[in-house]
């Protein structure tokens, strides 16, 4: 049967008996309204019940209590208030009355005070949560009550703090990274007793699949955070590499921004007297005469009328029957007509030299060319005759002097008519100095 205050909330012809996520809450309706008495009305209500309920509960060799004894421990409460509380205690079944007029906690009772004071000794540190999720872990395991639910707890917290070490790298703070630095070391006995809690739980030959399959999940989340410590250094290394240091004073930006951290909010509003204005004040920088110059060429039609036009410039004419350009081979030619004439061997230096250094230059380097071999010039052109003349250039290792028409040294090499004498010589480059 529904319950009618569910109906509430439910969809329109869904009955909570429907609904598979009710069912385990339902059956624990004797616990959660333990704790309904305990969370319900006002915060000093709450914080009065929770005293009472601790303090029945720390006496461990006399568990029970008489009213008198009650009154006499709480002697700094109104002794109505506190007949109050124990009423709401008494009649929601945290506290017990027994036949002999004594008080006790219940079992329901217990359970509450036990789960408070362990929540309570995490909160003094910091990630209470991670420390609490692994203590329960540890407990579940010692009693064979290991289930994924628990599990996932655990994952959903790793998986939260490395959500929060990754913003903290990604937003480029340095305190953002050595606060979640500092968290992340806080965690390393949690981490550390985690793993041995999965490294046992995944040598079990036994354990459930499903139970298995969130271990190795917290195992990968584990190995994330193991790894952010290594990211941390590296983005602190970066900071470290950008830091500013104001002069040769030692202190850097981040000093300065620790600093006005530590102070409150009337310290820094003073440093902004007399350093703000409430209209900006920016000078003129331009004179009378800029002005005007300036106005005159707004103003004028002319002016505007170019900076309007956008039109393309007309067309020129082109040239007609325009000779192309044309490279000057005169020398060439004349060198290819002197080449034409050796009828026997002959020394670099005899066929190269005349007209001075350029143009033996010149002249020295038609002869590489013509001794790269036919296949390398053009088909056609004084280019092409002159690759085509029937003579071999043999250029040696040495140099010999020349010392005449401003040549010192050239190559020691030859220039052959083709088929008067082999070539033996392995061609190589051509050298020729300047006697200047």
């Amino acid at each position: 049967m529904t319950d009618p205050f569910l109906s509430d909330f439910l969809a329109p012809g869904v009955d909570a008996d429907e609904i598979p996520e009710l069912a385990g809450l339902s059956a624990a309706r004797p616990l959660l309204d333990a704790f309904i008495t305990l969370f319900r009305g006002s915060e000093a209500e709450v914080l009065m019940r929770l005293l009472v309920l601790r303090e029945i509960g720390r006496e461990s060799d006399a568990p029970r209590w008489s009213p008198e004894a009650l009154r006499a421990r709480f002697t700094y409460l109104d002794p109505v208030k506190l007949e109050t509380v124990l009423k709401r205690l008494r009649d929601n079944a945290l506290l017990a009355f027994a036949d002999d007029g004594l008080y006790h906690l219940s079992d329901i009772g217990r359970n509450a005070v036990a789960a408070l004071a362990m929540l309570l000794r995490f909160t003094e540190e910091e990630d209470a949560e991670l420390g609490f999720l692994t203590a329960q872990l540890a407990g579940l395991q010692a009693v064979g009550s290991l289930n994924p639910e628990a599990l996932g707890h655990l994952l959903s917290k790793l998986n939260d703090l490395t959500w929060h070490f990754e913003e903290a790298i990604a937003s480029g703070s340095e305190f953002n990274i050595v606060a979640a630095r500092r968290r992340l070391s806080a965690n390393e006995k949690w981490l550390a007793r985690g793993t041995e809690i999965l490294t046992a739980l995944l040598a079990d030959p036994e354990v459930p699949f499903d139970v298995a399959r969130v271990a190795q999940r917290i195992g990968l989340a584990q190995s994330r955070l193991a790894r952010a410590d290594a990211s941390f250094q590296r983005a602190l290394n970066k900071i470290e590499a950008q830091r500013v240091t104001l002069g040769a004073s030692g202190i850097s930006s981040s000093d300065v921004s620790a600093w006005l951290r530590t102070l409150n909010a009337n310290r820094l509003a003073a440093f902004a007297d007399d350093a703000l204005a409430p209209v900006p004040e920016i000078p003129l920088l331009a004179g009378g005469h800029e002005l005007l110059d300036r106005a005159e060429g707004v103003l004028c039609d002319e002016v505007r009328a170019q900076e309007v036009d956008a039109a393309l410039p007309p067309p020129d004419a082109a040239e007609v029957n325009a000779a192309p350009e044309t490279e000057d081979l005169a020398l060439l030619q004349h060198f290819a007509r002197r080449l034409g004439a050796v009828s026997q061997p002959a020394r670099l230096a005899d066929v190269v030299a005349g007209g001075g250094f350029a143009p033996a230059s010149y002249r020295l380097s038609l002869l590489a060319l013509l001794a790269d071999g036919e296949s390398a010039g053009p088909a056609d052109g004084p280019v092409g005759e002159f690759m085509r003349l029937p003579l071999d250039v043999l250029f040696g290792d040495t140099l010999e002097p020349v010392d005449e028409d401003e040549i010192a040294l050239i190559s020691a090499g030859r220039v052959t008519p083709r088929g008067a004498a082999p070539a033996t010589d392995t061609p190589s480059a051509a050298t020729l100095e300047d006697i200047r």
